[in-house]
């Protein structure tokens, strides 16, 4: 892996790109609008971080809605990208991994969408990230995970990947140990 994971340049120069893909609900305003809402009544008007904040797709329109916002990730290109949008610079970022980066302050709510939290592939890292996320909130701080439910289902025996989207544009592909 990178310095920067996943999400090199090459990534996050076609990452907001996705809002166009009509495979990737994740990205339609609709969803945004309705992840920003919940996330912005649990913050209760309290400080809020979020853990794998990329370009701030979720960031830019809850600090938009007065929620003090801030970040942590690990792919600088992501974060360049937030930093040149409007409202961008206004948002603290830290950068490295959020399983175990930490940041000035203690928040509401931590936050991790979008299945970010499979970009941990190990139950070790995954373990780690919520003892961050324990570490960095105020006591009744809530810690919250927006995840897909696997399709193991799907998976025909023997089988580990999944093709869950494919366009034009963009394919994406789950991989699954099932026996770990």
């Amino acid at each position: 892996m990178e310095e920067d994971g996943y999400f090199d340049e090459r990534v996050a120069a076609a990452y907001d790109d996705c809002k166009n893909d009509p495979t990737r609900s994740e990205f339609a305003a609709e969803d945004i609008n309705a992840t920003v809402e919940f996330l912005a009544e649990l913050a209760g008007g309290g400080p809020t971080l979020e853990f794998g904040i990329g370009t701030g797709r979720i960031a830019l329109p809850l600090a938009q809605r007065g929620v003090p916002t801030h970040g942590i990730d690990m792919s600088r290109p992501m974060v360049a990208r937030l930093k040149a949008k409007p409202g961008g610079e206004a948002i603290s970022v830290a950068i490295g991994d959020f399983a175990t980066t930490s940041v000035d302050g203690s928040f509401t709510l931590v936050y991790l969408i979008c299945n970010t939290i499979m970009n941990l592939t190990t139950q070790k890292g995954q373990a780690a990230c919520f003892r961050n996320a324990a570490a960095h909130l105020q006591p009744g701080g809530r810690f919250v995970i927006k995840v897909m439910v696997p399709e193991l289902q799907r998976l025909p025996p023997g089988e580990t990947f999944y093709v869950f989207a494919a366009s034009d544009k963009h394919w994406g592909i789950d991989e699954y140990d099932v026996a770990n």
